[in-house]
């Protein structure tokens, strides 16, 4: 398990691409929150956050992950996660995370779905 996180930001038109790089944890939170406000002071309104094909999540950074959230509701942002595991995906919908974020199996449809809407 990392305890570090490597987040990248790409611009994609629209869409505000976040590729994270590393597992997501509670250690995940002073990058997670680091990549968002970077994304803000960009004027992102649609983000994508990537996970890395081998990216562990645990329930601390699930914990991080509906923060992240709830800050992009309050900012009237749209937001998608693209790059989950069929595991992830199915605790995500458990946890309710994807009544907030769109959930993509790649990249490219979580672009192509963020930019048309």
């Amino acid at each position: 398990m990392q305890n570090k996180n490597e987040i990248t930001l790409e611009k994609h038109g629209a869409v505000m691409l976040l590729d994270i790089e590393g597992d997501i944890t509670a250690f995940s939170e002073p990058f997670l929150n680091e990549a968002y406000k970077n994304a803000n002071d960009d004027d992102a309104k649609r983000i994508l956050l990537k996970v890395g094909d081998d990216c562990y999540i645990n329930s601390g950074g699930i914990a991080v992950l509906i923060q992240i959230l709830a800050q992009t509701k309050r900012n009237n942002q749209n937001i998608g996660i693209a790059g989950l595991s069929e595991h992830f995906k199915k605790i995500f919908n458990m946890v309710g995370i994807t009544k907030f974020a769109s959930i993509h199996n790649t990249v490219e449809d979580g672009l192509e779905a963020l930019s048309a809407g």
